[in-house]
Order: structure tokens, then sequence, then C-alpha cells
């Protein structure tokens, strides 16, 4: 492939609801471009950018890919995103290195709750967009009701640049609404026809829209409009192209994936109306003198590139796919990555087609490339000069709240599943295997069950290990609310020296859940010697770890030894721990032992039409509703107090309950006594585990 410079590059993400077309829409453009001989299909798991196993045999994408395309003299790199929501860290590494976005939305399924989400995506970031409408060549697909649909929600900025031309239900040409032109495919030619009658009502309405957006650009335009002066074709696109490029227009556009129709337009219009990186602006911080760096992507500059993903593949190895900020990066350069503060040589680089790695000299401020074998690379790091190192922020990736407890089907893979979950969470920023040792039980977290089933389906057939999930413990904890007086002498006689152990101790609440137990004496007369303090100690720091209602951890509890009794010869610590270690189970159930239930700060946003279904169902998980903020966007922050143990699968319930549409963050907030039949069940549920000596 060619080398590129700045202003002939253009970083295109395509976004958009799950099976909207996206993939396909690639698989299209990369067969115009001359990249393939033939377009592969989605279904037949032979397409540019779904190369890895679970995406051919699911027929969805999972993960993003690039496909870097030459057109006139032009290199477009087309980022293919998954539409699918537990895929959303991949949508936002690929949003964070694109210039502007094609959003693809179905005209036979229409607008999705996929296209709000990469609406908002686009909004965040402020990149340009256009929509590409798919599906042409069904018989039910509307372009019109797209249009309308989408100028109802985000206003008059949506300019349709061209309509359809259909005869006896057929998709079969398309009129230009700039130029005011009709088109016919005929073969794989497009030849010129007269616009049809019926069209031309609808063309006056989408001209005129675009027209009055062209006048608004300059007052000499406002003056030339306003006194009935119209506008050459080459006055209008160049006014298009700079409201394309501050947002304030948003280019409609559609085609057939399938037939290849629609897309050389669609290729046209990247190059004409989307900004080169030379018209973006990025901005990091020089380490060294402490100042800001505005990197820009000028190629003049110092050297700087960020990593906005990781492909580790156990096949073709690891790749840290990299955007150049500044400068002009070249093989066998010397870079350093001021996160890791390491320098390493950079050896080959290489836009990836999809899976293919291709060989290039150098690569142009703007451009997205790739570096492998990059040792201490990871996600989110700059990689820039020793003389001049730079730093630019991380993109920020959606935190995962779903998780499940797994274990390793066969316990000498236990290794090997930590390096394998390592490799993919270089790859996943959204996803984390933690080790939660207070509960005894490994962790794993995604961004929902479908994202989490996948991991275990990757671990088996690409790293052959096998893993199994199952409902995680919930860390409840014991706690007492009344007093009790007890005593308890450990004696044992065995021939020679004995065991004696005497200690009578008082228990109560201390108040305090941060703190395990609170231990003083009261002894008088050295009925227990000091020197047996530590082990009557030691017998409670053990006792607090499983306690005995329930087996689960002890929290403010306050022990006070203030009595008990020794043997000059037979008393030990050992004696003393065990003594105390009874006491202390006989004192615990004699003080009204509870179980504590650990509650979560929960955050929930839906847009408002939601909010009843939302809150009725929280009632029914134990929440209690706090309050509810209303925010941007018609949507409203619903906050609650929640016990962890109703979250569980709360991601895929308010998925079903709004569409989609619904977010929610949590984080652990306090312990709160568990009411009565919760406590008796879990009670009596640990009870049985201990009885068949399983795995509590």
């Amino acid at each position: 492939m060619n080398v590129y410079t700045t202003d002939k590059i253009r970083n295109v993400v395509l976004l958009g609801h799950g099976g909207a077309g996206k993939t396909s829409l690639a698989e299209a453009m990369a067969y115009l471009a001359g990249l393939t001989s033939r377009m592969g299909k989605v279904t037949d798991g032979n397409t540019v950018s779904d190369f890895g196993k679970e995406e051919q045999r699911r027929k969805f994408s999972i993960s993003t890919s690039v496909i870097p395309l030459e057109w006139e003299g032009t290199k477009i790199n087309v980022l293919d995103t998954p539409g699918y929501f537990d895929f959303v860290g991949e949508v936002e590494e690929a949003v964070s290195a694109a210039d502007a976005a094609v959003i693809v939305v179905s005209g036979k399924a229409g607008m999705e709750v996929g296209t709000e989400k990469a609406w908002e995506l686009c909004e965040k970031y402020k990149l340009p967009r256009m929509i590409f409408v798919t599906d042409m060549d069904v018989d039910n697909a509307s372009y019109r009701q797209v249009v309308a649909d989408m100028t109802e929600k985000y206003g008059k900025k949506m300019a349709p640049f061209h309509l359809p031309i259909r005869e006896n239900e057929k998709f079969v040409g398309y009129i230009n609404v700039i130029s005011e032109t009709g088109h016919r495919w005929k073969d794989k030619e497009v030849v010129d026809c007269e616009i049809p009658e019926y069209s031309r009502a609808n063309l006056q309405v989408c001209r005129d829209t675009l027209i009055e957006s062209v006048a608004e650009t300059s007052e000499e335009f406002m003056d030339r409009y306003f006194a009935g002066e119209s506008f050459s074709e080459a006055e209008i696109r160049a006014a298009v192209r700079l409201n394309v490029m501050d947002g304030t227009i948003v280019p409609m556009s559609m085609g057939s994936n399938i037939l290849c129709q629609g897309i050389y337009t669609l290729l046209d219009d990247i190059v004409k109306y989307f900004p080169s990186p030379e018209n973006r602006e990025i901005a990091g911080v020089n380490m060294k003198s402490n100042e800001v760096f505005q990197a820009d992507y000028d190629f003049s500059k110092a050297k700087s590139a960020y990593i906005f993903k990781t492909i580790v593949d156990p096949f073709i190895g690891k790749y840290s796919l990299v955007k150049v900020c500044s400068g002009v990066f070249k093989a066998d350069d010397l870079i350093y990555n001021q996160d890791k503060e390491t320098e390493e040589k950079a050896g080959k680089l290489y836009v990836l087609q999809g899976n293919k790695p291709l060989e290039v000299p150098e690569l142009h401020a703007g451009d997205i490339g790739a570096i492998a074998k990059l040792t201490a690379a990871r996600t989110g790091d700059t990689l820039s000069t020793k003389a001049t190192p730079i730093r630019f922020g991380k993109t920020e990736v959606s935190t995962p709240y779903t998780y499940l407890r797994y274990h390793a089907k066969n316990k000498g893979d236990i290794d090997k599943i930590s390096q394998s979950l390592q490799k993919m969470m270089h790859e996943d920023l959204t996803l984390k295997a933690v080790n939660d040792s207070e509960n005894r039980q490994m962790l794993l977290y995604g961004m929902g069950d479908q994202h989490l089933e996948i991991v275990v389906s990757r671990l088996k057939n690409e790293y052959k290990v096998e893993i199994e999930l199952s409902k995680p413990k919930v860390a409840f904890r014991e706690t007492i609310r009344k007093k009790s007086d007890v005593e308890y002498k450990y004696k044992k006689q065995s021939g020679g020296h004995g065991q004696y152990g005497h200690v009578k101790m008082r228990f109560e609440s201390s108040g305090n859940l941060e703190e395990s137990f609170e231990f003083s004496q009261e002894v008088v007369g050295g009925a227990v010697p000091k020197n047996y303090f530590p082990a009557v100690e030691k017998g409670l720091q053990e006792s607090v770890l499983r306690g005995p209602l329930a087996a689960y951890p002890v929290v403010g509890v306050k022990a006070v030894l203030y009595d008990g009794s020794y043997h000059p010869v037979d008393s030990s610590e050992m004696a003393f721990k065990m003594a105390t270690i009874q006491a202390f189970k006989k004192g615990f159930m004699e003080a009204q032992p509870i179980l504590l239930e650990p509650i979560a700060s929960l955050k929930v946003t839906v847009p408002d039409q939601y909010t009843g279904d939302v809150m009725g169902d929280l009632n029914k998980r134990r929440g209690r509703v706090l309050g509810m903020n209303p925010i941007a966007g018609g949507k409203q922050v619903i906050e609650a107090d929640i016990p962890m143990t109703g979250l569980f699968g709360y991601c895929t319930d308010l998925r079903s309950m709004t569409g989609g549409r619904g977010v929610y963050a949590y984080e652990f907030a306090r312990y709160e006594q568990a009411p009565s039949d919760i406590q008796e069940k879990e009670v009596a549920d640990r009870a049985a585990k201990v009885a068949e000596n399983t795995d509590l």
C-alpha cells in the first residue's frame, strides 16, 4: 500500500445497531476499492472485517477491525465496529481514533436504539457524521420513513443528499439532490435518467432545506438567498463541506450493500465532505516541559502516537493499533512509551486489512497503522521519543458491571487460564478478572451475559482451556445485636502434660462495622496471666473469619475478657486460644446474631417513558428509590439503594424493559441487616453446604 500524507487521509468509523449492515457495507466498500475480487457475506463467514472464529460462527461483529481503502488518490481507513451493546468498549476505542462517522441504518428496520447510541457517541466526540440507509433492495424498506424519523428526533440538520428511484417495487436508481439529476443502475454502469414526476415534490422540499442551510454559512450567501439568487453546484458543495465538518448538516444517503449500489457515491462523499485529520485538533502534555503539546496531526512536529486498540491473537501475535498524532513514524524508529517508561525499537510498521498485515515504510500524522510485538505497550499508552516525551489522555471506556463466578474445569489449567485471561484483558478493556479472596472465588466482569459467554467460548476454542460460570457468592457479614456473658473451660488430659484454659467473657455490639472485633481485658488479681492475653486475641481473630451463624466473616463485635483461671503446669497459649474459640461460638449465638447484607448505591439512566417500569422492577428487587434527576435528552437518572443480591441479571432485565436504552452503574455503599426470610434461607443454604463439605 502507498504512503499517504495527512491531507489525503480519511478516518471513518461505521456505527449503528446490530444487524444494520455495517460489516456488509465495509465489504462492499472493499470490493469497489479493488481490495477484494469478490464480495464476502456475513452469513458465509468470509468477510474482510469479521475474521475472528467467534464472529464467523455467530454471524456478527465482536471486535473492531480496520480496513484501509484507496479511493481516487485518498486513503480511507474504515473502522468496522460491533453493533451489540455488550461490545461497546470496542466501539468507544474506534470512535476515539476516527475523524468522522457513517451511521448505518437499515431501511427495513428503521431507526433503532443502536442508531441513537451511535448519535450520542458522535455528539460526545464531536464527530462529523453521515447517515447511510442500507437494505434499499428489500421490498418493505422505506428511506422516507428513516428521513422523517431522524428529522423528528434530531431536527432540520438532517439533509438527504440522495432520493431513491423505485420501479415495480424495485430499487433501480437515485436522484442527486445537489445537482438535481437522476441516475439508474444498468448492469455495472450508472446511467443518467429523467427524474420521475412523483419524486419532484419531495426533491424540491429536500433541496429547499439544503439551500437554507447553505445560505446560513455566510452573510453574503444569506443576502443572495433573500435576493432570490441561486447558488452554483460548486458553491453548494463547498458550503456543505463546511457545514458537515462542524456538524450543522448531516447528509443522508442510501443504497444496497449486497448489490453494491450507492456505495460509489458514499465513497465519493466521504472524500468530498469528511475532514482529513489536519482539520481536527488533539492535544497532549509534554512530560519534560510540563506544557501543553498541540499535536493537531501536524507532520512537522515531534512524533507521537496513541495506541487506541490492541490485538492479541494466538495465531497472528500481538499488534498495537496506533493513530499517529504528530510527526512521521518510520520502520525501525526508536520509540518511547511514556506510560511504561520504556524505550523500544518499533521494527516493522503495518496497516491491517482485517487480520492481514501489510508492511509500510512509514505512517504520517493522522494515519492509522499497527506496530507488532511492543512488549510493554497497552491500549491507551502514548508512543513518542525520549527527547520529546508526550502523553495523551486515555479514552473513556465503559465500566463492566455484570459479573459471574468462574472456576477451571480442569484444576491443572488454572495458570494457563490466568495467562489467557490476561491476554484477553489487554485486548478488551471492558473485561476484568478479579480474585475475590474474601469469598474465595474468582470473578469475571463484562458488559453483559453474551460478552461473558463469548469469553468462555474463546478460551475453549482459541486458548484450549475450559472454565465454568456460576452465580457468585454475595459477601454477607455476621454481627450481634444483644449482650452475652459466657465462660468456657478447655480441659484435656492425655498422660503427661494436659491442656487447661478457662475464660469468662462478655460479648456485645461495638457499633463499628468497619472492624471485625474490639478486644479488651478487665482481669484482676492475675486470674489469667498477661502472657495468655495474646492467645485469647488470636482465638478471636480466628473465630471472626467464619462466624457461627452461617460461616460468613464477623464484624462489629466487642469482646471483653474479665475472668478465668489457669493451671501452672497444664495451661498453654493453645489451650487459651481453644477456650476463646469455643466461648466466642457460644457467646455469639446467645447475643441475637444477625446477617448483614451488602447494599449498593445504584444509578439508572433511562428515557422518561421507562421510569415507571424501572422503579416498579427496583421495588421487586427490594430496592429503595431515593429520587430522580432529569438530565439532557429527555432522560432521568433514578437513584436507589439496592441489596447486591438484587443486581443479579439486572443488565439483561433493564435492557429488555427499556429496549436497550437504559444504562446503570453502582458501587458498594454499606451493610444493612438482612430481612428475616433472607437470613433464614441463607443460614439453611450454608448449613447444607457445611454438611456436604462443599466449597462455600
